[in-house]
């Protein structure tokens, strides 16, 4: 971790406070909350009965070995909704006015295997903050070594299968959350800039929660279901790849993808940009006219908008892209779009084969 880093508008940049007023001038005349609508709930609904559902499926034992690997899969994929749609909103306080409800939905991010307090910290705080910034932005570090998103990391031989090997590595996301990754951010002294001083409750929070998913998810499944071992080993890396793959490349979509920048702070440890500006220059949209990426990404195709307004629901992300773009265009400032996934997946998987080459 390189030393403490600030925006300087050294351009003066008025766009954010134009932005600003702009969407709250929206939300004035539409006479309607910023948090979830009735749209919102009924994909809350819907969300969490799937869960319930499938979960409740698996454990009744009453499908073939094929079928349950099935209901595994879609069980991963809806984890990775429910992280999306539901959790991703609460924890970032845009799900409802009222600060319970939040507390509430975001304490389901346990239920998928990751621990809210951690996220807050390396998503809310330094992801939002330093976007695609080198050595302050950990969204970035993607198992560092082996996948490599930025010019400033080394290069190294097998990097330059990168494009190859990096989608599996993707389906390894969520296994890592649940098994590695929040008790080594937990411990770690810093994240980010975050100075590690955890309230006494969140060490009790990381492992009451952990052991609840272990026994919701390994050791039930391993008692009431009459598999062996190995079939259980299969179905639990199954879900998690499914939902691990989904997670990934959402994110990756988002900011490594042609034209995204990767800017390094000067000398003095300044990124000589508004912080508004600077999300405009790393983020882009995907598939933002596509309902059902809208329905089933929580609105994380559009980035953009989340970036700027974080504490917005996303469900109202639609009607601030038109604001957002406009204006954007007004100030001369670059706003990134990928018409369609799979131009989206394209356009990462270019990134990648470049970036494992000199």
């Amino acid at each position: 971790m390189s030393k403490s880093l600030k925006f300087t508008n050294t351009q003066r940049s008025t766009f954010f406070a134009t932005v600003r007023e702009r969407v709250d001038a929206y939300f004035q005349g539409q006479q309607i909350s910023r948090h979830a609508n009735a749209a919102m709930w009924f994909k809350t609904i819907l969300f969490l009965s799937c869960f319930v559902a499938l979960y409740a499926l698996i454990i009744s034992g009453q499908f073939g070995l094929w079928t349950m690997l099935v209901l595994a899969g879609l069980l991963g994929a809806t984890c990775a909704f429910i992280g999306f749609n539901i959790c991703h909103d609460a924890l970032h306080g845009s799900f409802s006015a009222n600060k319970r409800v939040n507390r509430a939905f975001s304490l389901l991010f346990n239920l998928i295997g990751a621990n809210p307090y951690v996220w807050t910290i390396t998503h809310n705080i330094v992801h939002h903050t330093y976007t695609n910034i080198p050595g302050h932005d950990e969204d970035i570090e993607v198992a560092p070594g082996l996948v490599r998103l930025s010019t400033d990391e080394p290069l190294r031989p097998w990097q330059r299968f990168q494009q190859f090997y990096a989608f599996p590595l993707y389906g390894l996301a969520s296994l890592s959350w649940v098994l590695r990754k929040d008790y080594v951010k937990f411990f770690q002294p810093k994240i980010g800039e975050q100075v590690s001083n955890h309230p006494r409750r969140e060490y009790f929070n990381l492992f009451f929660y952990k052991a609840l998913y272990y026994l919701l998810f390994i050791v039930l499944p391993l008692v009431l279901l009459p598999i062996t071992w190995w079939q259980f080993v299969l179905g639990f890396l199954f879900l998690h790849f499914v939902e691990g793959l989904v997670l990934g490349l959402v994110f990756q979509l988002a900011h490594v993808v042609e034209g995204t920048a990767f800017p390094l702070p000067d000398e003095q440890g300044e990124i000589q940009e508004a912080w508004a500006v600077h999300q405009l220059q790393t983020t882009a949209n995907f598939s933002p006219r596509s309902k059902l990426a809208s329905f089933l990404c929580g609105g994380l195709n559009r980035q953009i908008e989340h970036h700027l307004f974080p504490r917005i629901c996303h469900i109202h992300y639609p009607a601030l892209a038109v604001i957002v773009r406009d204006t954007a265009q007004e100030f001369g400032l670059p706003y990134l779009e990928n018409p369609s996934f799979v131009g989206a997946l394209q356009s990462h998987y270019r990134m990648l084969y470049k970036l494992g080459r000199a």
